[in-house]
């Protein structure tokens, strides 16, 4: 086998000084031409989905060291970074222990098998959890106490921090804690997912002889991990005690006559994902129902104690679990870091967060008393968190009570526990509209709080759909039927974001508010097929998986690559959550070789390697890593220049939205509209300050501004220009 088969990487990297790099990143260049790779099936061109992920954690966790973010976003990062890599062991690296478990071990395109990414996750995770704590203790911690920002550690307390500690435990936690004695009456108990428990060493003989020495004591989930002590007690500015530090300095309160020799903090993490069989129960809502509790006691993943516990302790708690030292996590501070949230909003130091800012509305809808007008005017696009979504909640409110609005029909995949669009489509079904809404009810994380939902608007009397069997429901879809002069006019909302309010203002997504006959009817074919059943309609301009996105997308993909073969310009510009699909991945490489100049925007995941000469010379993958989560999906084509086309869609480039959801894709056709998203788009390949390339090897490098360049944040600068500043807002 010939070296370029074994390692196209390593075989042509001589060639990379051939390609021209300096180009500003929004024009299109001029590709030198290089013996094509002709084996794309090759592992070695493919990255693995959940080492990139780790690496998008990694670019998360680098934001706590930007000194240029405000001291309390700083930590929000470093928050972050341990919410997500909870979800990464309760989802991705379960899944993968999942498959050497049942011996179906399967390797991606990258050729990897499960065991050995599992091994790598753990070498990564473990080096990056280190650098977390370090980062926290040695830099952020320090910062914070300088703004009169404290976490008191036990060997500081006076001694009135320890006489209020003791009343407040008194108080407050020993009458609800519950110390439990390990013995062969009482075996170990099963901890729920994630919980802050403590492994306790006792001496002595209790009142029934038990001798056993250790006992187990699990923290109450409603008790505040962090408790405010008086400025009386502590002096001045926010003082923060940890509970754990409460029950580490009162332990020997809760075993009457025994002696505590060690008290020591683990937190236990377990598989999370639901394991429902949509095929094969009757009623999904109740399946899952049943799941949601089984989620809290899955298998377990991962164990994080503190550095302090004794080595016998952490092997007994590892044989408890049937863990390996591997997924053994030793930390030097709290086990449960994202129980800190509270602290990055305080109220009190407005000026160590991000300054806000107040949403835009466009004048088409600020000038207009009736949205269904200013609608059936012009299309409407918004960008959030830039621009305000409430315009979509609006145009919910006032169909819910205008008298010529007869049906509604909504998907639901994220919408929040305490959503206004919801209340919206319980009003409308309340007055007497037709209202169907089609709920994703595994929406992970997101089930239980779409039970409630599909509930609630069961009892006012709309039509809950749970989608399709098999098929996750992602698109973001609304459909309104409204009489106007004697015959049926349409309106529509499309968008790349949930219905979440709070989302959206966290979020970037595209909205689109039209009125265009074409494609508000492929949105109501989309809801028929979703609701009834039948053969897939053709549609005028709406693609949607599993049936015609993924196709469209290959054709327009190859088409830039044949007018990139025939001398013509060719330009492709992709933003997307996530790229892992192979054959997506395969069909760029191609357009790549043809010399299409392709700029990829992917904020997570990306499993393409760029810059391999003779594969993705011509490719470049940026992630944008700011104030806002990058979420919008957009996809652009040059099309032989003065036919640009622009798609908005629900899907990301991934397996799963391509082959197994229900996702929708939209065209912008309006040239004002993609001369302006456009534009946006190469705002971020224009950012210098918060955006990382990604290199050949599957690393991420940061761009920083030299000495002869503008600096450029592109999400600040989508604020200067979209949003309005709080105090031109007051």
């Amino acid at each position: 086998m010939s070296n370029a088969e074994t390692n196209p990487i390593a075989d042509h990297s001589a060639q990379i000084s051939e390609v021209t790099t300096n180009t500003a990143p929004h024009q299109i260049q001029t590709c030198v031409a290089i013996e094509p790779v002709l084996n794309l099936d090759e592992s070695s061109l493919y990255l693995h989905r959940e080492l990139s992920q780790l690496q998008f954690n990694i670019r998360v966790l680098e934001q706590a060291l930007d000194e240029s973010t405000p001291l309390l976003e700083r930590l929000k990062f470093l928050l972050i970074f341990s919410s997500n890599l909870d979800e990464f062991f309760e989802i991705r690296v379960a899944g993968l222990k999942k498959q050497i478990t049942f011996a179906r071990e399967q390797a991606d395109a990258d050729g990897l098998q499960p065991h050995q990414a599992l091994a790598r996750i753990a070498e990564v995770v473990h080096e990056q959890v280190d650098r977390q704590y370090k980062i926290l203790n040695d830099i952020l911690l320090p910062e914070l106490a300088k703004q009169d920002i404290r976490f008191i550690r036990r060997r500081h307390w006076t001694h009135e921090i320890k006489a209020w500690v003791k009343d407040y435990f008194d108080a407050e936690i020993a009458p609800i804690i519950t110390p439990i004695g390990l013995d062969p009456t009482h075996p170990f108990p099963l901890l729920v997912n994630k919980s802050l428990n403590f492994i306790v060493e006792l001496e002595g003989v209790d009142a029934f002889g038990r001798d056993s020495g250790l006992a187990i004591l699990p923290a109450p989930r409603l008790l505040p991990r962090l408790i405010q002590l008086p400025e009386d007690i502590a002096g001045p500015g926010i003082n923060y005690v940890f509970l754990s530090s409460m029950i580490h300095a009162h332990a020997d309160d809760l075993f009457n006559g025994m002696s505590v020799t060690g008290c020591y903090q683990f937190r236990l993490t377990r598989n999370a994902d639901l394991s429902v069989d949509a095929e094969d129960v009757e009623d999904l809502a109740r399946a899952l129902r049943g799941e949601l509790y089984s989620r809290r006691f899955g298998d377990a993943v991962r164990l994080e104690v503190a550095d302090t516990c004794p080595a016998h302790l952490v092997d007994f708690l590892l044989k408890q679990f049937s863990l390996s030292t591997s997924e053994l996590y030793q930390v030097n501070g709290p086990v449960n870091l994202t129980r800190l949230f509270s602290v990055t909003r305080l109220e009190s130091h407005p000026h160590l967060q991000f300054p806000p800012f107040t949403p835009s509305i466009p004048k088409a809808l600020k000038n207009s008393e009736h949205i269904f007008h200013a609608i059936s005017k012009n299309d409407i696009l918004l960008y959030h968190p830039f621009e305000s979504f409430t315009p979509v909640i609006d145009l919910l409110r006032y169909a819910a009570k205008d008298p010529n609005v007869l049906a509604i029909k909504q998907t639901l995949y994220r919408a929040g526990a305490n959503s206004e669009i919801v209340d919206a489509l319980v009003d409308a079904a309340r007055n007497g509209k037709e209202v169907t809404v089609v709920i994703e009810l595994r929406a992970r994380f997101d089930e239980e709080s779409n039970l409630a939902l599909a509930s609630r608007l069961q009892a006012a009397g709309a039509v809950v759909i749970y989608g399709v069997v098999g098929f996750k429901t992602h698109a973001k879809l609304v459909s309104i039927l409204r009489r106007e002069n004697g015959n049926f006019v349409r309106y529509a909302h499309l968008g790349t974001g949930n219905y979440h309010a709070g989302n959206a203002r966290l979020y970037t997504d595209y909205s689109l508010l039209t009125a265009d006959p074409e494609l508000c009817e492929d949105v109501s074919q989309l809801f028929n097929q979703l609701i009834g059943m039948g053969k897939t309609l053709p549609m005028k301009k709406l693609f949607h998986a599993p049936f015609t996105l993924r196709k469209t997308l290959l054709e327009l993909i190859a088409r830039e690559a044949d007018n990139a073969s025939a001398g013509k310009a060719a330009h492709i510009i992709i933003k997307v959550n996530a790229l892992t699909d192979a054959r997506m991945i395969k069909a760029l490489y191609k357009a790549s070789q043809a010399g299409v100049k392709i700029d990829l925007i992917v904020r997570g995941m990306c499993c393409l390697r760029p810059g391999i000469p003779g594969v993705s010379h011509n490719i470049q993958v940026r992630s944008i890593i700011g104030q806002m989560l990058e979420h919008s999906r957009v996809f652009y084509f040059l099309n032989n220049e003065g036919q640009e086309q622009l798609l908005l869609s629900s899907a990301d480039w991934m397996e799963r939205n391509l082959d197994k959801r229900i996702e929708a894709c939209f065209p912008l056709e309006n040239k004002k509209m993609i001369k302006r998203v456009k534009k946006e788009l190469q705002i971020y390949l224009s950012d210098n300050t918060h955006a990382w390339l990604l290199q050949s090897d599957g690393s991420y490098h940061q761009l920083h501004p030299n000495g002869a360049t503008d600096t450029i944040n592109a999400q600040a600068l989508l604020l200067e220009k979209l949003s309005i500043p709080l105090v031109e807002a007051l």
